[in-house]
């Protein structure tokens, strides 16, 4: 076979206090590495305004890391098919810290996409890498939490990281945002370093692997439904702030709040989903799907409502918190057998989707305005529904 099949690794032995630190700092990782990838959606307007391009074309700094992340994702585990899975991740973050600073210091546009290409190499490194690392950092009994707990920093990304930097760009300029994340990125490299153990690469991930496990029909299913899923929300969701500009009643403190609140909702999705899918991951992302086509469709008439309005975008942040760890156990049930080959697919199809809905959404935004963005995003998650209802094997464990 051409598949890189992978024997699974014994956990790291660590004392429980230790498997815990370790589970948090790899969590810190990825949230450092979602919250850069995403700052500019809370920053879209200064950065535009700042740069001197319009809103549209200010997505690029989006769309092009995602393309970038997409393909990092699937040959930077086989450029370091048998270096230690630690110190790849310490140079990620040490990259990502010098991409950050360039973006601060940017004096044009191409600069700063210039700086995000760097970003996009660590959003696809860490993601492929982090994805699999619960099962070798606790005991067995454990390793869906632990799993839960790394993808929470997606969650918390948005409950603190994305906030934060839009609360610190409009008080002291967008440049700052990227300063204080390459602080960030920074000290969890030191963290890294310091609480890891050493975690040898499993077995080597080769090209062969990625058509092998596309021959997997619940894989295939799975991710033709994180495609359209995911493609629909960064549609909406990267232009989310012109859509709240709309509603009357929201200035720029209010709308860096309700990022919070959808933030915050977010990570008890990422929770309540992961509790769901280690069940059953067709139901848990039958509920995502669906709740996001209403929610995101509801958007559209509630932007005369402000009220109604904060209750949607708390109910969207609700329901997309579980998307990544929901479909992370759907792509674990369908590949038990090559993890960090399944997870560095994963990490590019979820990349690729992004950078698909934040150029798509971009389109439409500046064709059509930016509400019409809702009708992509609702439209794309109605779609994601259809796969997911569609996709019995998922649920059975047939191919």
């Amino acid at each position: 076979m051409s598949q890189s099949t992978q024997t699974p690794t014994r956990p790291v032995v660590l004392p429980p206090a230790g498997g815990r630190l370790a589970v948090l700092s790899v969590a810190a990782a990825t949230f450092s590495v979602v919250t850069t990838e995403m700052l500019p959606v809370g920053l879209l307007t200064s950065i535009g305004s700042g740069l001197h391009v319009s809103d549209g074309t200010a997505g690029l700094a989006v769309t092009l890391p995602g393309l970038v992340a997409a393909l990092a994702a699937l040959l930077l585990p086989v450029a370091v098919r048998r270096a230690d899975r630690r110190t790849v991740l310490y140079v990620l973050m040490t990259l990502l810290a010098v991409a950050n600073v360039v973006s601060a210091l940017a004096p044009a546009f191409a600069v700063l996409l210039a700086a995000r290409v760097l970003v996009g190499v660590c959003i696809g490194g860490v993601w492929a890498i982090a994805a699999g690392l619960g099962v070798r950092l606790v005991r067995e009994e454990g390793a869906g939490r632990a799993t839960a707990v790394i993808f929470s920093g997606i969650a918390v990304a948005s409950v603190l990281g994305v906030p934060a930097g839009t609360l610190l760009g409009e008080l002291a300029g967008w440049r700052w945002g990227f300063a204080a994340l390459a602080v960030l990125a920074l000290a969890v490299a030191g963290l890294l370093g310091t609480v890891l153990p050493r975690l040898p690469a499993e077995e080597g991930v080769s090209l062969g692997a990625f058509p092998a496990l596309l021959r997997i029909g619940r894989l295939r299913a799975g991710l033709l439904a994180v495609t359209l899923l995911v493609t629909g929300h960064f549609a909406a969701y990267t232009y989310i702030r012109p859509v709240l500009e709309r509603v009357p009643g929201i200035g720029a403190g209010l709308i860096s709040g309700l990022l919070l609140a959808y933030g915050t909702a977010g990570i008890v999705g990422n929770f309540a989903g992961g509790a769901v899918a280690g069940r059953d991951p067709r139901r848990a992302l039958l509920t995502i799907c669906a709740g996001l086509t209403a929610v995101v469709l509801l958007m559209v008439p509630a932007g005369g409502s402000l009220a109604v309005s904060v209750a949607l975008l708390v109910a969207w942040g609700l329901a997309y918190g579980g998307v990544s760890v929901s479909a992370q156990n759907w792509v674990m049930a369908a590949a038990p057998h090559a993890r960090e080959a399944a997870s560095a697919l994963f990490a590019g199809v979820f990349n690729v989707a992004i950078a698909l809905g934040a150029f798509a959404g971009g389109r439409v935004a500046d064709g059509l305005g930016a509400g019409a963005v809702l009708w992509l995003g609702g439209g794309l998650a109605a779609l994601a529904l259809v796969a997911v209802a569609c996709a019995k094997g998922a649920a059975t464990g047939e191919r």
